[in-house]
């Protein structure tokens, strides 16, 4: 029952606590933090102490891993590969190379200080990206983040499985560990690209929205569990396999499918993000209650924040300025200003991947001797976890704001011209068949299609008189004013079938599938 209450409290405080983040323009992930540090304290809630830390990141890692990938493409990642591979690998060991120093210096052993540098190494980039996409910062920013966050943790847990090797066994081969790296990265990548040619042949094969689904919510999971135990990278698999989905999987897709699917990956990052925040704020005030910490833990936590906090501006601000060499010399596109290095720098908070290794560190070496380090190592990586995503999360949004950085992009704009070409290419080619009488059931879909061109040429207009005529306060008045009148038109189709519905005059199937093509156009109208 103790259990059921807290799957309760914290539900409760996602569904309570997103809509407050909005108004009090706080990103959600660090207002769930600060939530699950109370609901901690709170008495007649169970301890977390007996969660066994090594499901962790298979249950939580290949959901949103993979819920990541369909936000993006490759052809992004191609843009800005090499930002993100300077962030998601030479900061990642940058960072991990630097925290382990400090940490020695300060008193640590090397073992347990490269273990240490290895768990805190990894930003997590799920507050960064739930900051950047609600202040509409430009694509090429949300991208490197977005891909620094995505395979930095790949990076992280090879560092992590090495230095706890040695940790435990106290040997060091350098043979061994470069086998390892390699494994790592053929064997996960493989597992992704052939997990993601069968996921895209079972689901040509699948005519169901809900069969399709089950296969895209399995993949992940499969891929990830399948490259561990090849001694692959997990997390590479997941990324493989959701870009290549991505790229080439929603054409063997039904439309319902997608839109099931869809749905259910947002559901499923919603969810899941909140309750790893929540859950990792029950967890810090847990651990933190249950440990003892003298002066030397707390010197060991401040020296190795102030490290990671420092050092990755000191790696971004070189790395952007070569980056502008190359492009006088080479004319290649830098994808960060100094405004946006900035914002990137701020943009490194710790969260569930460090939080999952510090806690899946075990408690004796193979000789059978306790860690003495391994209390330590828990307490000062916590300590960066809470410190990043409440310090730096919380003033991120205000460094934004002051910087202005913002979308050089309009979404709205760009929406609409993408629907005009799709929907003038489709009647153009009805219109040739219906010309040449080979297809002489089209009149109805032509009459269709003009009609949504008519009024897609209409939302063009205005919103091209928006940007370069109107005021920001007149251009979101006639915004508003557009979605009212669509919203009022769903409302009157809703309810003429509900009451068709009601009344018996139409079987209820056939009153769902009407309503299905409404509520989908109420989607649509209401972004």
């Amino acid at each position: 029952m103790s259990a059921l209450l807290l799957l309760a409290a914290l539900l409760t405080g996602i569904v309570v606590l997103t809509p407050v983040a909005d108004r009090l323009r706080v990103p959600q992930p660090i207002l769930l933090l600060i939530f699950g540090l109370l609901l901690a304290l709170a008495p007649g809630l169970p301890d977390l102490q007996s969660l066994d830390a090594d499901l962790v990141l298979p249950v939580v890692l290949p959901p949103l891993l993979f819920a990541a990938t369909q936000r993006a493409t490759v052809g992004q990642f191609r843009e800005a590969a090499g930002p993100v591979l300077l962030l998601a690998v030479g900061l990642t060991v940058a960072s991990a190379a630097v925290a382990a120093v400090v940490a020695h210096a300060v008193g640590l052993g090397w073992s347990a200080a490269a273990v240490l540098g290895a768990i805190v190494s990894p930003p997590d980039p799920v507050a960064a990206t739930a900051v950047a996409r609600r202040l509409r910062l430009p694509e090429r920013l949300v991208t490197i983040l977005e891909g620094e966050g995505m395979f930095n943790d790949a990076t992280a847990l090879v560092m992590y499985k090495v230095a706890l090797a040695v940790a435990v066994t106290g040997e060091f081969s350098a043979l061994d560990a470069g086998v390892e790296l390699l494994l790592a990265i053929v064997v996960g990548l493989a597992m992704g690209l052939v997990l993601g040619r069968l996921t895209k042949l079972a689901l040509g094969l699948l005519h169901d929205a809900a069969p399709e689904t089950t296969v895209t919510i399995a993949a992940p999971f499969v891929a990830y569990l399948g490259a561990e135990q090849l001694r692959g990278s997990g997390v590479l698999a997941v990324l493989a396999l959701g870009l290549y989905l991505r790229s080439y999987g929603h054409s063997a897709l039904t439309a319902r499918g997608w839109l099931l699917g869809r749905s259910v990956w947002d559901y499923a990052d919603f969810l899941i993000t909140g309750l790893v925040f929540a859950l990792v704020g029950f967890e810090l005030t847990t651990v933190i209650e249950h440990s003892s910490t003298d002066a030397s833990t707390l010197r060991l936590a401040l020296a190795v924040l102030l490290a990671l906090v420092v050092v990755r501006p000191v790696w971004m601000f070189p790395a952007t300025a070569a980056a502008r060499r190359l492009q006088r010399r080479r004319q290649v596109r830098v994808p960060l200003a100094w405004r946006e290095t900035t914002v990137a720098s701020w943009a490194g908070m710790r969260g569930i991947v460090t939080v999952a290794t510090a806690l899946a560190l075990p408690y004796v070496s193979e000789t059978g001797a306790g860690l003495v380090w391994r209390e330590q190592v828990v307490m000062v990586a916590l300590v960066c976890v809470l410190a990043t995503l409440v310090v730096q999360g919380l003033t991120l949004t205000p460094l934004v704001q002051r910087l202005g950085v913002g979308s050089d992009t309009h979404e709205s704009a760009e929406i609409t011209g993408l629907q005009l070409e799709a929907v003038q290419a489709a009647l153009k080619s009805l219109r040739e068949g219906a010309a040449a009488g080979s297809d002489p059931g089209c009149e109805a879909a032509i009459a269709q299609y003009e009609g949504r061109l008519r009024a897609y040429e209409l939302l063009n207009q205005m919103i091209r008189a928006e940007s370069t005529q109107m005021q920001d306060a007149e251009a979101s008045e006639a915004t508003t004013g557009l979605r009212q009148a669509l919203q009022r038109g769903n409302d009157i189709e809703r309810e003429v079938v509900l009451r068709a519905r009601a009344q018996g005059k139409v079987s209820p199937a056939a009153a769902d599938e009407v309503l299905d093509d409404i509520e989908s156009r109420a989607v649509r109208s209401s972004r």
